[in-house]
């Protein structure tokens, strides 16, 4: 086992330094806040690290010996999450990109499986950008469901914006378009994805539901990824009980926001450890049938 001492003046730094040096598998073993910054020791267990690829299928432990395997965390992943404060391990074990409507320069394309929630997150993000009064061009690329347009219609008329189909309105600056449902896995909704990014020139952030298998969670972020998203946005954090599979869709693309509650003004919010840990100190039981 590698063992290091990191100092940095704050923690991104530190993370920067422990992630380009140890990787993705490094464990905090402590952590301490110094007069000039932060103190950090991290290690790296080389044999642990290649006895766990390739990281699918995932193992798992009992989930009444960890809250975070209650979840249906995998056990290799919640094994490092339990080495320090949880909001501290997170954000050493995860990435945290939320989204800034300041840098935004090109188009952002919400893609996922059929029934993510990715309407009702573009409708969400909109409402968050005429408050704070920059508001977006709004396109509908989902020509697969009935009522798809008149669904985000429904809200872009109450925030006095007008929806656009795709092709009717060229998609520069800050656009939200909603795409379709798609299955990464099948060549054709492959193409179609392909085709609406070149077309749009927008970047592709992956919408995913909290609730699903872990298993089924990362395979899903692993395909959508490989066809270009850059971002993740978990949806359903209201109602979902279990987490596990988030965190694990969430090892291969950083956090931008979280989806919680049924609203549009208040029901998207920006993703940080703080508020993960929060919500993983809720932990499930099984309920008697």
């Amino acid at each position: 086992m590698r063992i290091k001492l990191y100092t940095a003046r704050g923690m991104p730094e530190v993370m920067a330094l422990i992630r380009s040096e140890l990787g993705p598998d490094a464990v905090i073993l402590n952590s301490r806040r110094t007069a000039g910054g932060v103190e950090v020791m991290a290690a790296h267990d080389e044999q642990a690290s290649a006895s766990t690829l390739p990281p699918s299928p995932l193992a798992f432990a009992r989930a009444e010996s960890c809250p975070l395997l209650a979840h249906g965390t995998p056990e290799p992943l919640a094994a490092k999450l339990r080495a320090g404060p949880l909001p501290f391990a997170l954000s050493v074990a995860f990435r945290f990109q939320p989204i800034d409507p300041a840098t935004l320069r090109r188009p952002l394309l919400f893609i996922g499986p059929p029934g993510a929630g990715k309407t009702l997150t573009v409708a969400r993000l909109a409402t968050r950008l005429v408050i704070a009064k920059t508001p977006p061009t709004v396109i509908t690329a989902d020509t697969r469901r009935t009522g798809a347009f008149e669904q985000l219609a429904a809200y872009t008329d109450l925030l006095g914006l007008r929806l656009h189909s795709l092709g009717a309105t060229a998609p520069t600056g800050l656009t939200l378009i909603d795409a379709p449902g798609l299955d990464p896995f099948e060549r054709t909704d492959r193409d179609e994805l392909a085709g609406l990014v070149r077309h749009t020139g927008a970047i592709p952030i992956l919408v995913l539901p909290a609730g699903l298998d872990a298993n089924e969670a990362l395979d899903l972020a692993d395909g959508f990824a490989g066809l270009g998203a850059t971002r993740l946005i978990a949806t359903r954090l209201d109602v979902a009980r279990r987490l596990g599979g988030i965190l694990a869709a969430a090892t291969r693309l950083p956090f931008a926001e979280a989806g919680i509650g049924p609203d549009a003004p208040g029901g998207l919010v920006p993703f940080t450890p703080e508020r993960l840990a929060q919500r993983l100190a809720v932990v499930p039981t099984r309920r008697a049938s």
